[in-house]
């Protein structure tokens, strides 16, 4: 088993609690399904929002799908002119026998145009 590190991010419509959680809940669950990554295979998750998201924690979500015995961290995206609004972001690190050529980041949604050089 090796320590790898898989990204992803998603787009919300708006900025409630309900959509920041429910967005970011199937984000975690897809990336973890996709890369058939179990429970005790996670290390850490650091999500990140952009500054238009205010409404919840994106680790609120995590934690709401039982991930709370996970350390999760939230910290704000980079404000840039160009960049895309309302995303939340991942990176989870967790042990898998897959080599990075094989591993699936997810990009959802609209964010799927901030890495379409990626497979589906």
């Amino acid at each position: 088993m090796k320590l790898r590190a898989i990204r992803g991010a998603i787009t919300c419509d708006e900025n409630t609690k309900a959509e920041i959680d429910s967005k970011t809940a199937r984000l975690v669950q897809e990336i973890l399904t996709r890369n058939e990554i179990d429970h005790d295979a996670l290390v850490s998750m650091l999500f990140t929002a952009t500054d238009d998201l205010t409404a919840e924690f994106p680790a609120a979500a995590a934690r709401a799908i039982g991930l709370g015995d996970v350390p999760l961290i939230c910290a704000r995206e980079l404000n840039i002119d160009h960049g895309m609004a309302r995303v939340v972001r991942v990176m989870i690190h967790c042990y898998t026998e897959k080599d990075r050529n094989t591993l699936h980041h997810v990009y959802l949604e609209g964010a799927r145009s901030l890495r379409d050089d990626l497979p589906e």
